[in-house]
């Protein structure tokens, strides 16, 4: 028993070390219970984490699954991840069935941050904690309630390092079409707030149109049709809330033979990075997803351990352009 503790506590350590990028300095997660019970009032020792998705056809989302789940593999969890297909109805009705069936943790990526608050309740009338991931359900300043906690990044800054690259690549004079994610979606918000923080900046700078492209490439794509029809030549960048949407915003231009017109994204997945190279895409922000899904794996760790983890974990986004891109192929 002693051998099988100490490898539980050397595997925990090593995985450990291998913490997200960015201001994550959350401690490292105590080893889980090895005594027989977790606290479940099962006596199996098993711990079982929920994974409540808003949608598995968005790749990134799929990224943040996959490290969690590559962490829960290490830690020996057990993780049973639920599609909402963005329906926050589908999405309530599958984190209450968890509640009931009485996980130990569920991470939970809303699909709306406004209908997280009967969950938010019901989790801690149930003494279930959960770990919200990527989009945030609170503000920034807010205080967590007890037993609830968030992984994610400042989506603002973002926006602000899209603008700020955009001007030093196109000048501060030119039309700006963004492309928005889901506007109940919290990064959605924040991105193109920061979007507009900066190039509200430069007179010579206007924003013709912000339209919702729900995250999705063939909305990305169907915009931007309708931008180069409604704008023309007046149209020369794009900045969208994710790559999915700045693909859809590539595919566009290429068949209207329009290479002058400057796109960025959010997310660095390796389709935009391939991009990038390429010099298709001016840059893509990159948005950590093995910090998130495995640092959220690591909340729970910390948790059902006995630990006191904090309330909140930021892990920094970073710009990528063609000077840097090689290091994150």
């Amino acid at each position: 028993m002693k051998k099988i503790l100490l490898c539980m506590l050397v595997i925990v350590l090593a995985f450990g070390a291998f913490a997200a990028c960015g201001n994550n300095n959350e401690p490292p997660p105590p080893p889980p219970p090895a005594n027989g019970d977790n606290g479940n009032g099962n006596g199996d020792g098993e711990v079982r984490v929920g994974f409540a998705s808003p949608n598995l056809n968005d790749t990134f989302q799929t990224f943040i699954i996959a490290a969690a789940q590559e962490r829960a593999d290490a830690l020996g969890f057990s993780m049973s991840v639920h599609d909402a297909r963005e329906d926050i109805i589908t999405q309530q009705d599958q984190v209450r069935t968890m509640i009931v069936q009485e996980f130990d943790a569920i991470i939970v990526v809303p699909v709306n941050s406004e209908g997280m608050a009967p969950l938010i309740e019901e989790g801690i009338a149930a003494g279930i904690p959960l770990i919200f991931v990527n989009r945030n359900p609170f503000d920034e300043d807010e205080t967590l309630p007890a037993g609830i906690f968030y992984v994610g990044s400042q989506e603002v800054i973002a926006g602000e390092f899209q603008g700020q690259y955009l001007i030093e690549v196109m000048g501060e004079e030119g039309g700006v079409g963004i492309l928005m994610g889901i506007l109940a979606n919290e990064g959605a918000v924040q991105r193109t707030q920061g979007n507009e923080n900066i190039l509200g900046n430069y007179p010579g700078i206007e924003i013709l149109a912000r339209e919702s492209g729900n995250w999705q490439p063939d909305q990305g794509m169907a915009l931007t049709e309708n931008w180069l029809t409604v704008f023309g030549d007046r149209l020369n960048a794009i900045l969208a809330n994710n790559d999915e949407m700045a693909l859809g915003a590539i595919e566009a231009l290429r068949a209207a033979g329009r290479d002058d017109v400057i796109v960025m994204g959010v997310d660095a997945i390796p389709s935009a990075l391939d991009l990038v190279v390429a010099g298709d895409m001016a840059a893509t922000v990159l948005q950590d997803a093995t910090g998130q899904g495995g640092g959220a794996m690591d909340k729970v760790a910390n948790i059902v351990g006995g630990g006191s983890p904090p309330s909140i974990t930021w892990i920094d986004f970073v710009l990528i352009t063609q000077e840097n891109v090689a290091d994150f192929m």
